[in-house]
């Protein structure tokens, strides 16, 4: 793009941009909510042990062990984060550099969708292919949020990220809720109508994935395609992306404190992202599995449900809660939140009321964690560098926990025990809140040339 050809600038904090932003969280989180989170997990796993037996071996790696029927769902989502390690952090810095970001992420978001919807021709013995397209689709969902993500930084000002951030998680959750009471009522009543619970679990699964498609034509229609960079005359579009990212990855290195926090964000983030990929299945195993009981699907939407409600009023609380004692200190609260819950799940989680308070917990601290760390994040990076630095945060961001995932499944495999596997989580959540106590995030802020959002909020009232 040349300088007579370059986009129109766009103001910040554009209502209808914003709104356009938060439809996208509304839009892709029922997807992860229903399929990666709740549905897909406990099915793929069904159909394994039904072909292969409760523990029995579907792959053999010769001296790297073997994947069970158990532990299937986990290495296939560690795969999947392995897979990004290196991609996504290279769309970023592509997407800084070029005035692809906006048609990207409608690549990766549609392709994930139409990926996504042919999990409804699963059953069988064919679950390897439903790993396949969970691996591709999870993967897109990654792809989409690098850039979407980079998006808060264009739209908005240091001061109202926080809140924006939030909303669009509350969005989030409250659209995910909605898709899990109808689709709780339709696995309840499914089998009056003559449909078998695999279908219903498919159908859902489907309808999921197209909500996810349909909102996100309100996003593209309504944020706007920034500047890009404009490339060196000796570069291209094949090579800038890894050109940039070996750049990203210099620029980090100098940025002590924003290396701290995503250190930090690595490692309790892991820990959150496979408390929720794995709750399903070890609720399922815990509670019926291993009382020779089959697992009820209504049951896992309804805590589910409970968790959805709560994470929109977590998230709402929380941002309010920020304003007075700081995000970073909102964070480490929550982190400690989340260790307790682990305490629990492996010493006290035995009823299917206590699997009730458990999940609201799990809602009350997942959305408050998630948006600030995201709002605090953007504030860190410098500017026109936001797609390259999220794509680095994205490793660690909503289904690509790679570490935690891989913990939990060798534990699984190695003592047979869900239990243990969840108690190991507690390790990530101790090491975030230490990482963070080191971390000065004003300095962060400043060092990357941007505003706390106390100065952005003090330069706004003076103009």
């Amino acid at each position: 793009m040349t300088n007579n050809q370059k986009a129109p600038q766009f103001p910040k904090n554009d209502r209808k941009e914003i709104f356009g932003w938060i439809t996208y969280d509304w839009a892709n989180s029922a997807f992860y909510t229903i399929v990666i989170t709740v549905l897909l997990g406990p099915y793929l796993t069904a159909l394994a042990q039904a072909d292969v037996g409760k523990n029995g071996i579907v792959f053999n790696l010769g001296f790297l062990g073997s994947v069970t029927a158990e532990s299937l769902v986990p290495n296939a989502l560690a795969l999947s984060v392995v897979s990004q390690v290196c991609f996504l952090p290279i769309l970023g810095s592509l997407a800084d550099y070029t005035n692809l970001k906006k048609k990207m992420m409608a690549f990766f978001c549609y392709f994930g969708v139409g990926v996504s919807c042919l999990l409804f021709f699963i059953t069988g013995d064919n679950y390897v292919w439903g790993c396949v397209f969970m691996i591709l689709a999870n993967m897109s969902f990654a792809a989409t949020n690098v850039f979407y993500n980079a998006y808060l930084v264009d739209i908005t000002t240091e001061d109202k990220r926080d809140k924006i951030s939030s909303y669009g998680f509350a969005a989030g959750y409250a659209a995910g809720f909605l898709v899990l009471v109808g689709s709780l009522a339709f696995l309840k009543s499914a089998e009056s109508y003559g449909i078998a619970t695999g279908l219903a679990v498919r159908i859902s699964m489907l309808v999921a994935s197209l909500w996810w498609g349909v909102f996100a034509l309100i996003t593209f229609l309504l944020v706007k395609n920034r500047d890009p960079e404009e490339l060196h005359p000796s570069q291209n579009i094949v090579t800038v992306g890894f050109y940039e990212l070996w750049k990203t990855l210099r620029q980090l290195v100098g940025l002590k404190y924003t290396l701290l926090f995503l250190i930090a964000y690595l490692f309790y983030n892991d820990g959150i992202q496979t408390v929720i990929l794995n709750s399903s299945v070890f609720l399922s195993q815990e509670l019926f599995v291993s009382k020779g009981l089959e697992t009820d699907q209504a049951f896992l939407l309804g805590i589910f449900m409970v968790a959805q409600a709560m994470a929109v009023i977590g998230s709402i609380i929380f941002e309010r809660i920020s304003r007075y004692i700081g995000a970073k200190r909102t964070i480490m609260i929550c982190l400690s939140i989340w260790g307790g819950i682990v305490v629990f799940a492996y010493a006290f989680l035995a009823s299917y009321l206590q699997a009730w308070i458990m999940g609201a917990f799990i809602g009350l601290v997942l959305g408050s964690t998630q948006a600030l760390s995201r709002s605090l994040f953007s504030q860190m990076i410098p500017k026109g560098r936001e797609s390259s630095f999220f794509g680095l945060y994205e490793i660690s961001e909503k289904g690509t926990s790679w570490l935690g995932n891989m913990v939990f499944a060798i534990v699984i495999a190695t003592t047979g025990s869900y239990r243990q596997a969840i108690l190991c989580l507690i390790f990530f959540f101790a090491v975030g809140i230490v990482i963070l106590l080191f971390t000065n995030t004003a300095k962060a802020i400043h060092e990357a040339g941007n505003l706390t959002p106390e100065e952005a909020a003090g330069e706004s009232r003076r103009l």
